[in-house]
């Protein structure tokens, strides 16, 4: 029966409204600490600045754009030469994290149990702080219209709840335990039948590797370019600002914009490239278009105008690597924890791998998630700087992720489909099992005690042997046959505690099963008296066992007691040992062994 400290606070009923608003709050305070955390950095930019244009006032109303940029919400730059106001929509995936993380956190926080403190339902916590978070947001919103930097409301209508909202159920997923079931009722059937697949599992596992080694991969080509390229870079980063504040700011800026190159890396290896611009593309074949790329740290790394040499075409080891990464995993590394099964031998598995349709469907599977997981991040780290050639910076998405599925699909399968044969050569069907031993002789059944021949000084020194009393009558001594008899059974009860067990051992089907032991056997009188000549036989190795207590008789209606004559040979106290020891013949057995054990209690 399972405690019941064991489960998870009961959901509270009446006190749902409080419950609700502590997690409302919860999301405002999130919304609070993020927009603090960007507006301290803004403020001592623009302390740290030697031209401050405006009051504190204007650097606010920059933090809370900025902020706002943080959730993929688009800003406009009314200020500009043509006097067209010109969109900002290049958003710093590093400053995404912030608000992502403290959204998680905060519904995360909410939906725990803890002890003593009620919490909302899975749905309430998601929408107590998505709410919450979105009047803070809301009011930022507001704010920043009267500032440089204003946001688009549309934008940002777009762009803020599904981020937050997304987020905050992330969280409340993690309180949980990340379940992956039961899906609600308006999935569709089949939908559950291949989520539940073991394939599907593996898929989703594979698709995070490929996606993870090609975002790596571009990250290191974006680092090998900045190194190649180092004296344009610094060359740059020097004529954008001559103080150290304005420095300062585009490093921070560059460290920000990071994952975005990463991502862009990847578009590049994988062979759509990235937009510098309306007229500008590069790729690994070439930078075709008309350049005009502005001054910046991270576009110094941009391979120049002209064809593509071997150096660029080297760049194509980072999808090769991801399709080959998805194919080992499809292929082997996924099954090994599932396929192994216990024959019942001690170090012998028998391993059941997959089969080629469930490796192939697998690895297709992951192919199409590794390019939508991409096609989001490359949607998600461009975006426009400005109008006319500045209209457009970044990865195409739809291409990126086509690209993305033909390179891991491409490589993937095949080489999941031969490493799953070549695995298969190794393996073996199911284990033979062993050839059962011989069947053993069974042994004689016992036979009852019978009067031992002996000669003729033997049966001088031994008395006759003489039927043994029923348990509670008759004296206690015995005959010479029965340690002989009793020393058998006790070797017999010995080799019988070295046998394996009956649910390991089936045993002999011809065996046939002991008789009934007479009735004599199981006197505690006589059983006493073989012991004893055990014990004289033996010498000093056996100790002496105190004689147990009888029994009680079991309760009779109590009867006028009628005298009976009593038998001259008969002891007058049943519990008194006997008068005479047992005399042991010349053939007498030889002392028990370590595993004997004594006489057992008298029941």
């Amino acid at each position: 029966m399972t405690e019941a400290t064991d489960h998870p606070p009961a959901l509270v009923q009446g006190g749902r409204t409080a419950v609700l608003a502590g997690t409302c709050v919860r999301g405002a305070l999130a919304a609070g600490l993020g927009l603090g955390s960007v507006t301290v950095l803004v403020m001592a930019m623009w302390i740290s600045s030697p031209y401050p244009d405006s009051g504190p006032g204007g650097a606010l109303h920059v933090a809370a754009g900025v902020w706002l940029l943080a959730h993929g919400a688009e800003l406009v730059r009314p200020a500009t030469l043509g006097g067209t106001p010109a969109p900002v929509g290049l958003v710093p995936l590093l400053l995404m994290v912030l608000p992502v993380w403290l959204v998680y956190r905060s519904a995360r926080d909410a939906a725990e149990p803890g002890a003593g403190r009620p919490r909302p339902s899975a749905g309430g916590a998601v929408a107590a702080v998505t709410a919450g978070y979105l009047a803070v947001a809301a009011g930022a919103l507001g704010y920043a219209r009267g500032g440089p930097l204003p946001a688009d409301p549309l934008g940002a209508a777009l762009h803020v709840p599904p981020l937050v909202a997304l987020a905050a159920a992330a969280g409340v997923w993690t309180a949980q335990g990340r379940p992956t079931g039961p899906l609600p009722a308006w999935v569709p059937q089949r939908v559950r039948v291949g989520l539940a697949r073991s394939r599907t599992a593996v898929a989703f596992r594979a698709a995070r590797l490929g996606l993870a080694v090609l975002t790596g991969g571009g990250a290191v080509l974006v680092a090998v370019s900045l190194v190649w390229h180092a004296g344009a870079a610094r060359a740059s980063l020097l004529s954008l600002s001559g103080v150290w504040s304005g420095r300062t700011v585009l490093v921070l800026l560059a460290v920000a914009l990071l994952p975005n190159a990463a991502v862009w890396g990847a578009a590049y290896g994988l062979g759509p490239g990235f937009l510098l611009g309306t007229g500008l593309t590069a790729t690994p074949l070439g930078v075709t278009g008309v350049a005009g790329l502005p001054p910046f740290p991270l576009l110094a790394a941009v391979p120049s105008d002209g064809r593509g040499t071997w150096l660029n075409w080297t760049a194509a080891v980072v999808p090769l690597a991801a399709g080959v990464a998805v194919g080992w995993f499809c292929g082997g590394r996924a099954w090994d924890g599932r396929a192994r099964g216990d024959t019942g031998t001690p170090g012998d598995t028998v391993t059941r791998g997959p089969g080629l349709r469930d490796v192939a469907l697998a690895a297709l599977l992951a192919a199409v998630l590794t390019g939508a997981a991409l096609a989001g991040l490359a949607a998600m780290a461009g975006g426009p700087l400005g109008t006319g050639r500045l209209g457009a910076f970044g990865p195409v998405w739809w291409r990126v992720g086509g690209a993305a599925v033909a390179w891991t699909a491409g490589l993937g399968l095949p080489v999941a489909l031969v490493l799953r044969v070549w695995r298969r050569r190794g393996e073996r069907g199911p284990a033979e099992e062993p050839p059962e031993p011989a069947p053993a002789k069974a042994p004689a059944p016992a036979k009852a005690p019978a009067p031992a021949k002996a000669s003729a000084p033997a049966k001088a020194s031994a008395p006759a042997p003489a039927q043994a009393p029923l348990p509670g009558t008759g004296s206690g001594t015995g005959s010479a046959s029965a340690p002989v008899l009793d020393t058998a059974g006790a070797r017999d009860a010995g080799r019988s505690r070295e046998r394996p067990a009956p649910e390991d051992d089936p045993g002999d089907p011809a065996f046939e099963p002991y008789d009934f032991l007479p009735a004599a056997w199981e006197d505690p009188t006589a059983r006493e008296a073989r012991w004893t000549a055990l014990k004289e036989a033996s010498g000093s190795f056996m100790a002496a066992f105190p004689p147990a207590p009888a029994s009680p008789p079991p309760a009779t209606p109590e009867q006028p007691a009628t005298p009976e004559p009593q038998d001259a040979d008969e002891p007058q106290d049943a519990d008194e040992p006997p008068a005479e020891e047992p005399t042991v013949s010349p053939d007498a057995p030889e002392a028990p062994g370590p595993d004997d054990q004594g006489p057992p209690a008298q029941t």
